[in-house]
């Protein structure tokens, strides 16, 4: 399946490199080929991911050993990645 990333992803994927480069960057690499092996299971298996309460169609897939998640929705032949979210943050603030 088609993994497509849209516009409001960018700050996200910016967030997470900035947090690996401050705050941790001796788990950068390991963050980075999680984040990969990540998007490899919801590619091959997009449905996988849990359902976010409250946003119709939307699942959350934890990228393991690290705060972040994919937040996404399968849309016909493509899943649509909507937030590489950190965990920590307000879920409020998700939608």
């Amino acid at each position: 399946m088609k993994l497509v990333f849209l516009p409001t992803t960018r700050t996200d994927l910016l967030w997470m490199r900035q947090y690996y480069a401050r705050v941790f960057p001796g788990g950068a690499k390991r963050g980075a080929e999680q984040y990969i092996r990540a998007t490899r299971v919801v590619r091959g298996n997009p449905l996988v991911g849990h359902v976010v309460e409250g946003m119709a169609g939307v699942r959350e897939f934890p990228i393991p050993r690290t705060p972040f998640s994919s937040i996404y929705r399968v849309v016909d032949d493509r899943v649509e990645v909507l937030r590489v979210w950190d965990q920590r943050g307000d879920r409020a603030r998700l939608g």
